[in-house]
């Protein structure tokens, strides 16, 4: 009995049972010593064991999850890093694919991930809904990747409602089943039967227990505690026969080393994390499958075990503290972004296109931002809070300056549809002279206003474009009309000028100037000619001039016969009235020219004293004085000439 209660007490360190609850067992047979018994109160933890209380811990936790391996198998993804479509998808994946009690913990990054990206939309949408008058009472956004999500999260409950059901249901009668065992593990005890018979009817009892599946978490602890407690009893009364005995803990010794063998295989793994994982699996068949060894032996194999078990959790700490880094990275990064935000907002912008840019810059910046990766969890809510506040910020500035722009739109719609009235007025107008110059103010006004709102930018610029074309073609058309008897003139002239050359005057005085005015008037009735054929005017005067130039009669007269020409040609112009005004300001220039030279040649006579008539300078000044008296009699004769055609 001593040797047996020393096997209990050693595998319960080895196995390193806390029990926290009170265990009650009825027995069927005499009851054990207190010292064979499992202890009923918890016991100070030592220091190196900690990891291994955090195993068990674990496995307990997940002995209701009979799909908990499955939940490690499935791809973990960089959810942090996609829109609101990705994170769709891949929940609609999950809940097609995969089994829905091992999706729980993607299912909830994929959540949270949504949820946050999409209240950036949310408060963004909200904001230029009050922005533009709307009250907040009656603010409502959706869009069709959120119904979607929302479809996917009503899927995945129903899935995981139903499975909790039926994993309630499977708890239940595994406990009941495990009960029943431990029924039958009591009744072992003082049969009067062949050892070897109750012996394997003990080791199918131990198989039936493995293979029953899980029981409710918080009847974990209490059955399996029952349990060994009486698979002690049972061994405490297999001393009668100690091949029996012995042949069980050579099958325990062997295959607790072969878990120790794995165990040291997995120290030796790079993949902290997923040797942690199968290292749970491994204390979970020591504790729950195995039986114990011989007492030589259970110190050893158990230091063996730990010391694997310490090498894989140091290597697990490692990782999560190189996590712990790359966390604290990415919150610097995040934080430098949520600077460089800050830095925009604070940048004065008074322009579309320097909103726009500022605008493409934001969203880079929130892109990057959420590229970025994890950060630590005590600071997680704090840096989102911050960087939501800085696109908030920005938002709002961007949304009243905007609002502001849009005022501004309205007012230039405004200032543009008085425009395009004025033009569809104006447009069958008849007084070109007076129209032409108002629809030619109103494009240049059209061109100073700014913007206005898109949706009517290209109804209303087509408005006032067909009303100014209208008008415009109207004119064209008149003056096409104009330019073809304007074309006609110039061919008759062209005839008339070739006619000119060959005219042979009489040398009979009054017939030759009869002659050249009556090719004048011909002249003046064929009427205008177009803008870029008027060099034919210039023409015809030389040839004129070089009529009058045989005439038998003085200068002065020639001249004024000329000059009177000239004026015919001036008055047939389209703008005679400006044209007649130019050459009556030249005449008078010439007036006050002639004058001022008359005067200052009479002042220089009176420098000529004692000086006979005779002296050459005096004759010569004397001279110049009756030339520009005469000059001045023609210019005046031209003025009142010029001042007849008025």
């Amino acid at each position: 009995m001593s040797e047996l209660n020393e096997l209990h007490n050693a595998d319960n360190k080895s196995d390193d049972l806390q029990i926290t609850e009170t265990n009650t067992v009825e027995e069927n047979t005499s009851t054990p010593k207190a010292e064979d018994t499992i202890a009923t109160e918890s016991t100070p933890t030592p220091v190196d064991d900690v990891t291994i209380n955090e195993i068990d811990a674990s496995n307990a936790e997940d002995a209701e999850d009979e799909g908990n391996k499955e939940r490690h198998t499935i791809a973990f993804k960089a959810y942090d890093t996609m829109d609101l479509e990705a994170l769709v998808n891949e929940f609609e994946k999950l809940i097609t694919n995969e089994k829905v009690q091992a999706i729980k913990k993607h299912v909830d990054t994929i959540k949270h991930e949504f949820n946050t990206k999409f209240n950036v939309v949310l408060d963004e949408k909200k904001a230029d809904f009050l922005n533009e008058g709307g009250n907040e009472i009656d603010f409502y956004y959706s869009t069709p990747v959120q119904k979607r999500f929302k479809e996917a999260s009503k899927t995945y409950r129903a899935k995981l409602n139903a499975h909790h059901k039926a994993i309630e249901q499977d708890l239940k009668s595994n406990l009941q089943k495990k009960l029943d065992i431990i029924e039958e593990l009591k009744g072992l005890i003082g049969v009067e039967e062949n050892i070897n018979t109750t012996y394997k009817h003990f080791k199918a009892l131990q198989e039936r227990w493995r293979t029953t599946g899980p029981i409710p978490r918080d009847k974990y602890n209490n059955a399996w505690n029952s349990y060994h407690h009486h698979v002690e009893i049972f061994y405490d009364f297999l001393h009668l026969n100690r091949d029996l005995r012995d042949l069980d803990f050579k099958h325990n010794l062997e295959k607790k080393l072969q878990i120790i063998a794995r165990a040291e295989e997995l120290a030796q793994d790079d993949d902290a994390i997923r040797a942690f994982r199968e290292l749970q699996e491994l204390h979970k068949m020591w504790k729950e499958e195995l039986g114990p060894v011989g007492k030589e032996h259970r110190e050893a194999i158990w230091e063996r075990f730990k010391a694997s078990t310490k090498i894989i959790n140091d290597k697990r700490q490692v990782y999560y503290k190189e996590i712990d880094k790359v966390y604290e990275k990415n919150l610097e990064k995040k934080q430098e972004v949520i600077n460089a935000i800050e830095t925009i907002v604070a940048l004065p912008t008074s322009t579309h296109n320097a909103w726009q840019k500022k605008i493409k810059e934001i969203e880079a910046l929130r892109e990057t931002f959420f590229n970025i990766g994890k950060v630590p969890l005590k600071v997680n809510e704090a840096t989102w809070a911050k960087f939501k506040d800085a696109v908030r910020r920005f938002n709002r500035q961007k949304n009243a300056f905007y609002k502001d722009l849009k005022k501004e739109q309205f007012n230039n719609l405004q200032k543009k549809r008085d425009l395009v009235k004025i033009a569809e007025d104006n447009k069958d107008s008849e007084d070109f002279e007076a129209t032409t110059p108002l629809m030619k103010k109103i494009q240049n006004d059209w061109k100073k206003i700014g913007h206005v709102p898109r949706k009517d930018s290209d109804k209303i610029w087509k408005q006032f474009k067909a009303a100014c074309n209208y008008y415009f073609d109207r004119i064209n058309s008149k003056r096409n009309e104009a330019n073809k008897e304007l074309l006609e003139a110039f061919t008759k002239k062209q005839s008339l000028l070739e006619e000119l050359k060959t005219v042979e005057l009489s040398k009979e005085k009054d017939a030759d100037l009869k002659t050249i005015k009556s090719y004048i008037e011909a002249w003046k009735n064929l009427g205008r000619v177009p803008n870029d054929k008027r060099f034919i005017d210039g023409n015809f005067n030389k040839a004129i001039d070089a009529l009058f130039s045989q005439l038998d009669i003085n200068k002065t007269e020639v001249e004024m016969l000329k000059f009177e020409s000239k004026l015919q040609s001036l008055n047939s112009n389209d703008d005679n009235h400006r044209s007649l005004d130019n050459e009556s300001i030249f005449i008078r220039k010439k007036i006050d020219e002639v004058k001022s030279q008359i005067n200052q040649l009479e002042n220089n006579l009176q420098f000529f004293t004692n000086v006979k008539d005779d002296n050459p300078l005096v004759k010569e000044v004397k001279s110049n004085i009756s030339k520009h008296k005469d000059a001045l009699k023609l210019w005046t004769s031209k003025l009142h000439k010029i001042k007849a055609f008025y």
